[in-house]
Protein backbone atom coordinates (compact mmCIF):
# COMPACT_ATOMS: atom_id res chain seq x y z
CA UNK A 1 0.00 0.00 0.00
CA UNK A 2 1.48 3.64 -0.58
CA UNK A 3 -0.95 5.25 1.89
CA UNK A 4 1.10 5.55 4.49
CA UNK A 5 4.29 6.23 2.37
CA UNK A 6 6.11 8.92 3.00
CA UNK A 7 8.96 11.30 2.46
CA UNK A 8 11.70 10.68 -0.49
CA UNK A 9 9.93 7.45 -0.87
CA UNK A 10 6.55 9.11 -1.78
CA UNK A 11 7.92 11.48 -4.25
CA UNK A 12 9.63 8.63 -6.02
CA UNK A 13 6.68 6.36 -5.87
CA UNK A 14 4.13 9.52 -7.40
CA UNK A 15 6.13 8.93 -10.85
CA UNK A 16 5.91 6.08 -11.44
CA UNK A 17 2.30 4.99 -10.21
CA UNK A 18 1.69 1.81 -12.40
CA UNK A 19 4.62 0.46 -10.40
CA UNK A 20 3.47 -2.33 -8.02
CA UNK A 21 4.36 -1.46 -4.16
CA UNK A 22 4.83 -4.13 -0.87
CA UNK A 23 5.38 -3.33 2.03
CA UNK A 24 7.37 -4.76 4.80
CA UNK A 25 9.21 -4.25 8.27
CA UNK A 26 12.89 -3.74 8.17
CA UNK A 27 14.03 -7.33 8.55
CA UNK A 28 12.31 -8.14 5.80
CA UNK A 29 14.03 -5.71 3.98
CA UNK A 30 17.31 -6.51 5.63
CA UNK A 31 16.71 -10.48 4.38
CA UNK A 32 16.34 -9.30 1.18
CA UNK A 33 19.13 -6.89 0.38
CA UNK A 34 21.68 -8.95 2.89
CA UNK A 35 22.55 -6.14 4.45
CA UNK A 36 20.93 -4.54 8.13
CA UNK A 37 20.74 -1.29 6.84
CA UNK A 38 18.82 -0.67 3.89
CA UNK A 39 17.23 2.84 2.69
CA UNK A 40 14.20 1.60 3.42
CA UNK A 41 12.80 1.55 -0.89
CA UNK A 42 13.81 -1.07 -2.40
CA UNK A 43 13.34 -1.73 -6.37
CA UNK A 44 13.13 -5.01 -8.66
CA UNK A 45 13.57 -4.61 -12.00
CA UNK A 46 14.63 -6.48 -15.38
CA UNK A 47 18.63 -6.27 -16.17
CA UNK A 48 18.64 -3.97 -19.03
CA UNK A 49 19.60 -4.19 -22.63
CA UNK A 50 23.71 -3.68 -22.97
CA UNK A 51 24.67 -2.25 -26.32
CA UNK A 52 27.77 -3.33 -28.48
CA UNK A 53 31.62 -2.32 -27.96
CA UNK A 54 31.01 -0.26 -30.98
CA UNK A 55 28.10 1.88 -29.89
CA UNK A 56 29.34 2.53 -27.22
CA UNK A 57 32.82 3.73 -28.51
CA UNK A 58 31.17 5.19 -31.60
CA UNK A 59 31.00 9.20 -30.59
CA UNK A 60 33.17 7.89 -26.66
CA UNK A 61 36.68 10.36 -26.27
CA UNK A 62 37.76 8.63 -22.75
CA UNK A 63 36.89 5.11 -22.04
CA UNK A 64 37.27 2.66 -18.65
CA UNK A 65 38.52 -0.65 -19.01
CA UNK A 66 38.27 -3.45 -16.29
CA UNK A 67 40.27 -6.36 -16.20
CA UNK A 68 39.80 -9.08 -13.66
CA UNK A 69 38.62 -7.25 -11.30
CA UNK A 70 36.70 -8.92 -8.78
CA UNK A 71 35.91 -7.00 -5.74
CA UNK A 72 32.33 -5.52 -5.78
CA UNK A 73 33.05 -2.67 -3.77
CA UNK A 74 36.17 -1.29 -6.56
CA UNK A 75 34.17 -2.30 -8.98
CA UNK A 76 31.52 0.41 -7.18
CA UNK A 77 33.91 2.81 -7.11
CA UNK A 78 35.55 3.11 -10.37
CA UNK A 79 31.80 3.64 -11.88
CA UNK A 80 30.90 6.69 -9.32
CA UNK A 81 34.73 8.30 -10.23
CA UNK A 82 34.06 7.46 -13.92
CA UNK A 83 30.82 9.44 -13.93
CA UNK A 84 32.14 12.41 -11.86
CA UNK A 85 35.03 13.00 -14.01
CA UNK A 86 34.04 12.55 -18.04
CA UNK A 87 34.22 9.15 -18.39
CA UNK A 88 32.23 8.23 -21.36
CA UNK A 89 31.84 5.00 -20.86
CA UNK A 90 33.23 1.77 -19.04
CA UNK A 91 34.14 -1.90 -20.79
CA UNK A 92 33.93 -4.91 -18.50
CA UNK A 93 35.74 -8.00 -18.86
CA UNK A 94 34.12 -11.42 -18.30
CA UNK A 95 36.59 -11.74 -15.83
CA UNK A 96 35.24 -8.96 -13.39
CA UNK A 97 32.51 -8.44 -10.72
CA UNK A 98 28.84 -7.83 -11.92
CA UNK A 99 28.67 -4.15 -11.97
CA UNK A 100 25.11 -4.47 -11.44
CA UNK A 101 25.72 -6.95 -8.09
CA UNK A 102 24.05 -5.09 -5.14
CA UNK A 103 27.00 -3.80 -3.28
CA UNK A 104 28.79 -2.79 -6.38
CA UNK A 105 25.64 -1.16 -7.36
CA UNK A 106 25.52 0.31 -3.67
CA UNK A 107 29.19 1.74 -4.00
CA UNK A 108 28.80 2.92 -7.21
CA UNK A 109 25.78 5.20 -5.61
CA UNK A 110 23.60 3.93 -8.17
CA UNK A 111 26.27 5.69 -11.37
CA UNK A 112 26.34 2.26 -13.03
CA UNK A 113 22.86 2.71 -14.17
CA UNK A 114 24.05 6.32 -15.21
CA UNK A 115 27.48 5.60 -17.13
CA UNK A 116 27.29 3.73 -20.41
CA UNK A 117 28.63 0.40 -20.16
CA UNK A 118 29.08 -2.82 -21.63
CA UNK A 119 31.40 -6.25 -21.70
CA UNK A 120 33.89 -6.44 -23.95
CA UNK A 121 34.75 -10.09 -25.34
CA UNK A 122 37.63 -9.72 -26.78
CA UNK A 123 41.34 -7.97 -25.51
CA UNK A 124 41.82 -4.29 -25.47
CA UNK A 125 43.47 -4.68 -29.59
CA UNK A 126 40.17 -3.97 -30.69
CA UNK A 127 39.48 -0.54 -29.73
CA UNK A 128 42.11 0.12 -32.17
CA UNK A 129 39.46 -0.07 -34.58
CA UNK A 130 37.69 2.67 -33.16
CA UNK A 131 40.68 5.20 -33.22
CA UNK A 132 41.90 4.84 -29.36
CA UNK A 133 44.83 4.25 -28.00
CA UNK A 134 45.22 2.05 -25.07
CA UNK A 135 47.06 2.98 -21.35
CA UNK A 136 47.64 0.10 -19.16
CA UNK A 137 47.55 1.59 -15.97
CA UNK A 138 51.13 -0.43 -14.49
CA UNK A 139 53.75 -0.10 -12.11
CA UNK A 140 57.02 -1.27 -15.08
CA UNK A 141 60.22 0.47 -15.19
CA UNK A 142 59.24 1.83 -18.74
CA UNK A 143 56.03 3.41 -18.03
CA UNK A 144 55.75 7.11 -18.94
CA UNK A 145 54.27 8.63 -15.70
CA UNK A 146 50.37 9.77 -15.83
CA UNK A 147 51.16 13.74 -17.11
CA UNK A 148 52.61 12.41 -20.14
CA UNK A 149 52.32 15.24 -22.12
CA UNK A 150 51.72 13.03 -25.90
CA UNK A 151 49.33 10.52 -23.06
CA UNK A 152 47.21 13.54 -22.08
CA UNK A 153 47.31 14.64 -26.22
CA UNK A 154 45.36 11.53 -27.40
CA UNK A 155 42.26 11.99 -29.01
CA UNK A 156 40.69 8.95 -28.02
CA UNK A 157 41.98 7.23 -24.99
CA UNK A 158 41.33 4.03 -23.40
CA UNK A 159 42.59 3.36 -19.64
CA UNK A 160 42.84 -0.67 -18.77
CA UNK A 161 42.71 -1.02 -14.89
CA UNK A 162 43.74 -4.92 -13.78
CA UNK A 163 42.74 -6.87 -10.64
CA UNK A 164 43.26 -5.81 -7.17
CA UNK A 165 46.40 -7.87 -6.43
CA UNK A 166 48.74 -8.30 -9.05
CA UNK A 167 47.78 -5.94 -11.72
CA UNK A 168 46.94 -6.63 -15.45
CA UNK A 169 49.11 -9.26 -17.12
CA UNK A 170 51.98 -9.17 -18.97
CA UNK A 171 49.76 -9.66 -21.91
CA UNK A 172 47.67 -7.44 -21.56
CA UNK A 173 50.26 -4.82 -20.60
CA UNK A 174 51.92 -5.72 -24.22
CA UNK A 175 48.78 -5.72 -25.70
CA UNK A 176 48.33 -1.61 -24.98
CA UNK A 177 50.25 1.80 -26.67
CA UNK A 178 51.20 3.20 -23.33
CA UNK A 179 52.12 1.79 -20.16
CA UNK A 180 51.62 4.43 -17.85
CA UNK A 181 52.07 4.88 -13.65
CA UNK A 182 51.07 7.59 -11.19
CA UNK A 183 54.05 9.13 -9.44
CA UNK A 184 54.25 8.85 -5.84
CA UNK A 185 55.57 9.65 -2.58
CA UNK A 186 57.02 8.69 0.66
CA UNK A 187 57.74 5.07 -0.63
CA UNK A 188 54.23 3.92 -1.09
CA UNK A 189 54.34 1.86 -4.22
CA UNK A 190 51.04 1.22 -5.24
CA UNK A 191 47.32 2.61 -4.71
CA UNK A 192 43.95 0.73 -4.56
CA UNK A 193 42.59 0.00 -8.30
CA UNK A 194 39.32 2.51 -7.10
CA UNK A 195 41.94 4.97 -6.20
CA UNK A 196 43.68 4.87 -8.83
CA UNK A 197 41.36 4.43 -11.28
CA UNK A 198 40.03 8.45 -9.88
CA UNK A 199 43.33 10.12 -10.12
CA UNK A 200 43.82 8.76 -13.82
CA UNK A 201 40.13 9.97 -14.68
CA UNK A 202 41.26 13.61 -13.49
CA UNK A 203 44.68 13.73 -14.77
CA UNK A 204 43.74 12.57 -17.92
CA UNK A 205 40.40 14.16 -18.98
CA UNK A 206 39.48 15.55 -22.28
CA UNK A 207 40.81 18.73 -22.45
CA UNK A 208 38.62 19.99 -24.72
Amino acid sequence: SRSHITGQAQNILARYEDVTVYTGDRDVLAGLTGYKLPRGILCAMRRPRLPSVQQICFQARRVAVLDNITDAANIGGIFRSAAALGVDAVLVMRSCCDPLCRKAVRVSMGTVFQIPWTYIENNVKELGEWGFKTAAMALCEHAVSIDDQALMAEGRLALVFGTEGYGLSQAAIDACDYVVKIPMEYNVDSLNVAAASAVAFWQLRCQQ
